[in-house]
């Protein structure tokens, strides 16, 4: 035994491989349930995709070229595709701008901040689809109190069926999304904001720049990639949207909100076209895999 170290303690009444130092036991458990609820079921995903559903006997076929053929030329993919990526985009801009704002306000030692700051976590305790049945009555033309309120205010007319408008119902799945999840981004800023050296906003003000100023030449730079960070998270997230929009407005009226995941819920519970549910859903992964690994070699994220 080297000097310093701890003298190793031995149990026989225990099995062995717990005293073993190998970590081989110790990660068992999270590689088991990784191939069980993540590998397994991405395996049966592929296979699937690769068969075909027989309309008249409703039996799978072997046939590897349908639905990938099927689904480049399906409308209603490229359709769900670009509400995907707009309510993605929108959603990201708004709680990555409210996120920011709401952190520099909470950015204080002051009395009574500490339980402000424990306050942002209560909408992420509420499950997603409750928070959009919220949205669902709040936003109800005939009694919803949000309804309301833009009728007082005069932005709609009374009466106005904001999620039954294709006008209007993005932005009311979106309204849902942001609320909730807006809380998150403040957490991250915060985290980052309270990780920054005061040493250089010192200087900055000695030398006698606005806090605008310093904002934008230092806050933001030293923040980018907490910020980039957050932008993922939140943007991987954002692309299997599925609760708010199956809840609120069924991916309605028509195929005004329905995004890429809506669109496979609505083939496999609807049609039980599992095969062709299965490449639908296998598309939206790739899209996901190649749009993050785009942002992280052009911002170099590193997780």
């Amino acid at each position: 035994m080297g000097v310093g170290q701890a003298p190793v303690v031995k149990r026989p009444w225990l099995p062995r491989w717990l005293t073993s130092e190998h970590p081989f036991p110790w990660l068992f458990p999270a590689a088991a349930l990784m191939v069980v609820f993540g590998l397994y079921p991405l395996y049966k995903a592929v296979e699937t995709s690769l068969y075909k559903k027989n309309a008249a006997t409703r039996k799978l076929v072997w046939d590897p070229d349908f639905n990938w053929t099927k689904v480049l030329f399906d409308e209603r993919v490229w359709n769900a595709l670009f509400n995907t990526l707009m309510y993605t985009g929108i959603a990201l801009f708004f709680q990555l701008v409210l996120g920011m704002l709401i952190a520099l306000l909470l950015d204080s030692d002051r009395k009574g901040y500490g339980l402000l700051r424990a306050m942002m976590t209560l909408p992420l305790v509420i499950p997603p689809s409750v928070t959009a049945m919220m949205f669902l009555l709040m936003l109800n033309g005939s009694f919803g109190v949000l309804a309301r309120g833009l009728v007082a205010m005069g932005f709609i007319p009374p009466g106005f069926p904001i999620l039954g408008d294709s006008s209007t119902a993005m932005a009311g799945v979106l309204l849902a999304e942001i609320w909730q999840w807006t809380p998150f981004m403040v957490l991250i800023m915060l985290a980052g904001l309270r990780s920054l050296p005061k040493e250089p906003f010192e200087a900055a003000a000695i030398d006698g720049a606005t806090p605008v100023q310093a904002f934008f030449r230092l806050t933001l730079p030293m923040m980018s990639k907490v910020i980039a960070i957050a932008v993922l998270i939140r943007g991987i997230d954002l692309m299997r949207a599925f609760d708010y929009v199956k809840v609120m407005t069924d991916s309605g009226p028509g195929t005004a909100t329905e995004t890429m995941t809506s669109y496979a819920g609505r083939i496999y519970f609807g049609n039980a076209d599992f095969p062709y549910a299965s490449t639908i859903s296998l598309l939206t992964l790739i899209l996901v895999i190649v749009t993050s690994t785009l942002f992280m070699r052009i911002f170099k994220v590193k997780l």
